[in-house]
């Protein structure tokens, strides 16, 4: 296995919320990594990034941090002691630094619960005031109405659509575009 990326900032990080904690991923979390991800069903609605099927080697690469820089805020979702899903919030560059994209996934033996409600919930505001954003945004696949759901329910305003901006199994796919935000940075998120 590949080693570990180096120690992320946010490593002594740990988010409590009804039912789960937010952490940072750690190497002991590749079984329970490879169970919940490895399904066609969550990687439908997720980016090219998480591939399917996912292989043994996909997870010590996210491990190690070579498909998302593991310096920014990138969390598993903790439940009973094992890593089910994942939230991670990519801050923007240059003119774009007070801004971030949120991405998200969980299980699907945990959906339906309102779980991913509660973790967007937990970690959006935590996000926007630990990196100073007056913007997070998401985006979200045109099938994926529960994904829209779970943001609009935490304050997300859907700000309109990228027409054909992905392909997903050879078909193009709309995007539909979410954000939270704030004018200042001492505004509540």
């Amino acid at each position: 296995m590949p080693a570990l990326a180096p120690s992320s900032r946010f490593e002594s990080e740990r988010l409590a919320g009804e039912g789960f904690v937010l952490r940072t991923w750690r190497r002991s979390d590749l079984e329970s990594l490879l169970h919940h991800a490895d399904d066609a069903q969550v990687v439908r609605g997720l980016s090219s990034r998480f591939p399917h099927p996912y292989t043994r080697r996909d997870g010590e690469r996210f491990l190690a941090g070579e498909v998302v820089d593991l310096d920014d805020p990138v969390f598993a979702i903790e439940i009973d002691g094992q890593a089910c899903g994942g939230i991670a919030a990519r801050p923007g560059d240059d003119g774009r630094g007070q801004s971030a994209e949120l991405g998200y996934w969980l299980g699907r033996s945990l959906w339906g619960r309102g779980l991913m409600t509660r973790v967007v919930a937990l970690y959006a505001p935590w996000v926007m005031q630990r990196l100073a954003l007056f913007r997070l945004q998401a985006t979200v696949l045109d099938f994926n109405a529960a994904s829209a759901r779970v943001l609009l329910k935490n304050g997300f305003i859907e700000e309109g659509v990228a027409r054909c901006a992905l392909v997903k199994e050879g078909e193009p796919h709309d995007l539909r575009v979410f954000a939270r935000t704030r004018r200042s940075l001492c505004d509540a998120p």
